[in-house]
């Protein structure tokens, strides 16, 4: 058999041009420790913090901690799989997570594996689960409502797209409840939806994606799970992982919002994963960085400028508090990064009063920026009413004789708490909200019992969407509450109280 130099020639070029590329310039460490969900590794001097690692049974990790003579690495996975000895190689980039329309309708881990049993996600678009805020330049101010579909909410803590609302409060207050309503609220808006749940008992969470399927929203939402029995690195990676995934709607110029249900749990896994590598404990023994660890995913929610296309992120964060101290540290840490909080407290809650908002603390650093006029016009006051009506209320059971218009504020006061309750998975919109608000503050319930409110809110918004469409149109078509649709909201609920039995007893004309 003769050989043809030239082809031998061309064999040993061609592996000389592909020498480079079939070189293992990875960096291989060796596992000295293994345990609770962390790993030290000796060896991978030119890791960077951040950079994903692979061990031998296929579990990646995250370098986290660098040291001198070791890197302290979070196991993203069963780290029971892991033995000491092991074998482990950097694999040169960041931790990323499937992007785009596939993820919808989805309920994934905090890596992007599906839960659902409805096969994997079909995209090949990833996103850094860690990414850059958009700086100041790239924003613009919050002007568009997010309706959460909520009287109490949208009327004194109004919410806008691109804003960051925090829920506040005990737990079983009904925090969960407000932030699953403001999804439901989002159904034909065009807004995608993602829940994060950190730290939740799985069958919490399990109720939660049943509400969210029964009332169609599952079409429009995806759900990260991180549980109460998942490792804690993957109850840290959680909340960044959901946001990388709305943010591909933001980058794109359309709306996402996004509920992280809730940082405390998340703030609890990243202070064991700090006391295990050891790092030193700051107050309640939270590392000196978990302020960081919270600004740098509440950041990233925005209403971006035009020019990058004027998409929006809007976030509500879930605190939970013990026994309603909202002075502890990490209560403040995010109240101090959000734009305004709602402030659920137990009291009312137990009494009742459901959403459970303290209506004096719980306030929206947009305001009415973020509300339509006419919603504007009827709500304006009602924060202040209502704390008036809360210290009048004080002041009357000491037994003291009122005068008649102090009696009458009180009247009105009770009737404007009946009100605003609303049961779960029941939003309204806009419309119904204004209409309902309006003849409250306006002296229109003052003939009705207290107890019958409720009713006469029922049967209302039933009279609103059939005989009394047309003024409902004609409001939303153009919500201003000028001469004219007051006049018409007026005779309609005038009409309506005759109909039903509800005589109004005194005629409030002010505006």
């Amino acid at each position: 058999m003769k050989f043809n130099a030239g082809e031998i020639a061309s064999v040993i070029q061609k592996e000389i041009e592909n020498y480079e590329d079939r070189v293992d310039v990875r960096e291989v460490g060796t596992v000295l420790e293994v345990g609770d969900g962390i790993a030290r590794v000796y060896g991978l001097e030119n890791v960077m913090a951040g950079e994903m690692v692979q061990f031998p049974s296929g579990v990646n990790g995250l370098a986290f901690n660098l040291e001198e003579n070791s890197v302290g690495v979070i196991i993203l996975g069963d780290y029971l799989k892991i033995n000491e000895g092991d074998e482990v190689k950097s694999l040169g980039k960041l931790l990323s997570v499937p992007v785009g329309e596939a993820t919808m309708g989805r309920v994934v881990d905090p890596l992007g594996n599906p839960l659902d049993g409805q096969g994997p996600i079909a995209t090949t678009e990833v996103r850094p689960v860690e990414f850059l805020a958009p700086g100041v330049a790239g924003r613009q101010p919050v002007t568009e409502p997010l309706q959460t579909g909520i009287k109490a909410v949208d009327a004194m803590t109004p919410i806008g797209r691109g804003q960051r609302e925090l829920i506040i409060g005990d737990r079983k207050t009904g925090k969960t409840a407000i932030a699953i309503d403001a999804i439901l609220n989002q159904k034909g808006s065009g807004v995608k939806c993602f829940y994060v749940a950190v730290g939740q008992k799985d069958s919490s969470v399990a109720g939660t994606i049943e509400a969210l399927r029964k009332n169609g929203a599952m079409d429009y939402t995806t759900v990260i799970i991180s549980g109460a029995s998942t490792p804690a690195p993957l109850q840290y990676i959680a909340p960044y992982s959901g946001t990388a995934m709305a943010e591909y709607f933001l980058y794109k110029g359309e709306h996402a919002l996004i509920v992280y249900d809730d940082l405390s749990k998340q703030a609890q896994a990243y202070r064991e994963l700090s006391l295990l590598m050891r790092r030193p404990p700051g107050r309640e023994a939270y590392p000196g960085d978990v302020f960081y660890c919270h600004s740098r995913l509440l950041e990233r929610s925005a209403k971006l400028s035009d020019e990058l296309g004027g998409g929006s992120l809007t976030s509500l964060p879930i605190i939970e508090t013990l026994e309603g101290e909202v002075s502890a540290y990490i209560p403040t840490n995010v109240i101090s990064i959000t734009d305004g909080q709602i402030y659920l407290q137990p009291d009312l809650f137990f009494s009742g009063i459901r959403p459970a908002m303290n209506a004096g603390i719980s306030v929206s650093r947009v305001g009415g920026a973020a509300q339509v006029k006419a919603m504007k016009s009827v709500a304006g006051g009602l924060r202040l009413d209502l704390a008036a009506f809360r210290e009048l209320e004080a002041f009357a059971q000491l037994g003291t004789e009122l005068d008649a218009a102090t009696q009458m504020q009180l009247d009105r006061g009770y009737r404007m708490v009946e009100l605003l309750k609303q049961p779960q998975y029941k939003p309204l919109s806009v419309t119904e909200q204004i209409c309902s608000i309006f003849a409250g503050t306006r002296g229109f319930l003052d003939g009705v019992p207290v107890s019958d409110v409720q009713k006469w809110e029922s049967e209302f918004i039933e009279y609103l969407n059939g005989d009394g469409s047309a003024v409902r149109d004609a409001l939303a078509a153009n919500p201003k509450l000028d001469d004219d649709m007051t006049s018409k909201l007026t005779d309609m609920i005038n009409t309506f109280n005759k109909k039903f039995g509800y005589e109004k007893q005194e005629e409030s004309e002010e505006a």
